[in-house]
């Protein structure tokens, strides 16, 4: 809005000129807005991402603190509660033990929480296009989760044109950056949706994780 024409100034009368503007030459594509029923439940699973990854964030540095002390791996994953027992004694400093017991004791609060709200969020998502529901999870690689962010994300297939214009929505392309015939890089990284873009990665390298001829082909 600042580079059009009068973006000097900004109140609402000015704003509303700009947008009419736009729209009848039409340079601003109509948005799609999903339906009321659906929003409570996409805000959720968004919700539950920002809050898995939080966990991630306390998860990694109790992964990567036995490198610097030379430990051997723990050859297990410290995600499951069984598995943190004695993770913090095996250090030798006791500022260390005491730091990696305080993100041992937040993530143990928060498994619970996080465990009621995805099985809420499953429990009340099956009203919603029920035979989607039950399809999607038959993919390799697409649990119950991550079938559900995919549902609520995309909405509906039919309001993208093309393939390419999904491609983009879901960021997986990145615009070139040309002048005088030189390519100077890429841009739009950021443009389009992150939590889609999560899901389709996730499920792809969970697909990759169980397939031999993919796993191979990517070696090359």
């Amino acid at each position: 809005m600042k580079a059009i024409h009068r973006g000097k100034a900004k109140h609402d009368q000015i704003d509303s000129q700009k947008i009419a503007a736009v729209l009848r030459g039409g340079m601003l594509p109509q948005a799609d807005v999903d339906p009321p029923e659906r929003r409570a439940t996409r805000d959720r699973l968004r919700r539950r991402t920002h809050l898995r990854r939080k966990r991630a964030e306390l998860l990694a540095p109790v992964q990567t603190t036995n490198s610097p002390s030379n430990l051997p791996d723990l050859g297990k994953k410290i995600a499951y509660k069984a598995n943190r027992e004695g993770v913090a004694e095996r250090l030798e400093e006791a500022a260390v033990q005491k730091t990696i017991e305080v993100d041992l004791a937040l993530i143990t609060y928060d498994d619970e929480p996080l465990k009621d709200l995805e099985l809420y969020s499953l429990k009340t998502a099956k009203q919603h296009e029920a035979n989607t529901w039950y399809r999607l999870p038959t993919l390799p690689g697409i649990g119950k989760i991550l079938s559900l962010v995919l549902r609520y994300e995309i909405h509906d297939i039919r309001r993208f044109p093309s393939v390419q214009d999904f491609a983009s929505y879901s960021r997986w392309v990145k615009c070139s950056q040309e002048s005088g015939g030189k390519r100077l890089g890429t841009s739009g990284k950021k443009i389009g949706n992150a939590h889609l873009k999560w899901a389709v990665s996730e499920a792809a390298v969970l697909f990759l994780r169980h397939n031999e001829p993919g796993q191979k082909y990517l070696a090359r």
